[in-house]
């Protein structure tokens, strides 16, 4: 028997390691993604909007294209796909930059945010199984072994179901953390893509009107 608890001990631990893992790698794609989706500033923001309304201004969409041509940029990309599909029509394409900025964007960062949440509740739920693993290890040698039980060896396996606790909430507490920052950079940078958007319609919409059949 205590072989067999000994076993499901260094499971628990591998486990909650491999979560742990887990759940710091989305973090940090999350961050990342976020990173890349945005403009570091609005300033810059407003300079790249600058620089499109020029060649957007006199017709030139190849030029437009040009410049948003491989930047990850969300506003960038926006941008772009607005020019490629200039002949839907200015509604249309409002309603497509919408949809592909909600679909590609948010909803991408909602999924890979929801693998953390889903660590920050298994991994105390894990540390729950740890410690109640922990509890029948102890009582089973009290079980067997009576007055003359190993004091130490008790103590191992409370002290086993003491740690699996406290790793679990370990983990657990950072990654809440950590979600709470992600989701407040989320929101800054919708607010600064949507905001850059309707800059660049505004923009696209003269265009359009200047320049119907280009």
């Amino acid at each position: 028997m205590d072989t067999v608890f000994s076993i499901l001990g260094n499971v628990i631990y591998l486990v909650m390691f491999l979560i742990a893992l887990w759940g710091a790698f989305c973090i940090v794609m999350v961050v990342s993604r976020v990173r890349q989706k945005q403009f570091t500033s609005e300033d810059q923001q407003a300079a790249f909007l600058e620089a499109i309304e020029e060649p957007l201004s006199r017709g030139d969409y190849d030029a437009a294209n040009e410049l948003c041509d491989g930047d990850r940029r969300a506003t960038c990309q926006l941008a772009q796909m607005a020019v490629t599909n200039r002949k839907l029509g200015y509604n249309r394409v409002k309603q497509l930059l919408i949809d592909r900025f909600q679909r590609d964007v948010l909803q991408d960062l909602e999924y890979r945010l929801s693998w953390v949440y889903t660590v920050i509740k298994a991994a105390p739920m894990i540390g729950l199984l740890g410690t109640v693993l922990g509890m029948m290890a102890a009582f089973a040698k009290l079980a067997v072994g009576g007055a003359s039980v190993d004091v130490a060896k008790l103590a191992t396996d409370i002290q086993f179901a003491l740690i699996t606790t406290a790793l679990g909430l370990a983990i657990a507490i950072p990654l809440v953390i950590g979600t709470a920052y992600i989701n407040v950079q989320i929101r800054k940078m919708e607010d600064l893509v949507s905001y850059g958007i309707n800059q660049f319609l505004e923009i696209f919409k003269e265009s359009s009107i200047k320049y119907p059949n280009k």
